[in-house]
């Protein structure tokens, strides 16, 4: 296995009627982070849309890659990309929103379930481990009654997209310091003080 290879995962579901949406937040950082790479996505036969690039010369390579399923079926994508670049899943990071964590904040960790993700719970049912690099889009619980379902697939408010890009931003480099200082270091740059 090259070391020097991560493969960054972005969760979504595909098309444009989603691409504004709450649940499509891990497509929204792979865009971000293959414009500062200056690559450009292409159909990869593993039922992906695939992007390479370094950010550095000689810094570590990024496989970056949006499923082209729906959320919920992610894994079988994220399986054969890790067998066609040779990778464990200790070399995957996964982009996706989660609930649990206001809008605004930035989660990093490695391993743990799904917490009711299914995009995550259909990729550790795929590649039988949930030891895989995170990293967690806060989008906030839902107002009032509204199902979580409901609220994921809803565009950000005009509120949350004006401040949408910086966020997006500081995910896409905690991605490439992932990458290149390991996730400890990661994390005691990019998590907000408690």
């Amino acid at each position: 296995m090259d070391e020097n290879l991560w493969l960054v995962v972005g969760l979504g579901n595909p098309g444009p009627d989603y691409s504004g949406n709450r649940h499509n937040v891990g497509h929204m950082v792979l865009a971000q982070l293959a414009d500062g790479l200056r690559a450009n996505f292409k159909n990869h036969k593993t039922a992906a849309s695939v992007a390479e690039g370094r950010s550095a010369p000689g810094g570590p390579k990024l496989v970056l890659a949006k499923p082209n399923t729906f959320m919920n079926v992610s894994g079988r994508p994220v399986a054969a990309l890790l067998r066609f670049y040779s990778l464990e899943p200790s070399h995957l990071i996964v982009v996706h929103d989660d609930l649990d964590i206001p809008f605004d904040t930035l989660k990093l960790k490695v391993g743990g379930g799904h917490g009711g993700h299914n995009g995550l719970r259909d990729i550790i049912a795929a590649t039988g481990t949930g030891d895989f690099i995170r990293v967690r889009m806060g989008i906030g619980r839902p107002p009032g009654r509204q199902p979580a379902a409901d609220f994921v697939l809803h565009d950000f408010t005009s509120a949350e997209r004006s401040v949408l890009p910086n966020i997006l931003t500081d995910a896409a480099d905690a991605i490439e310091y992932i990458a290149s200082d390991g996730l400890t270091a990661a994390q005691q740059r990019f998590h907000a003080p408690s």
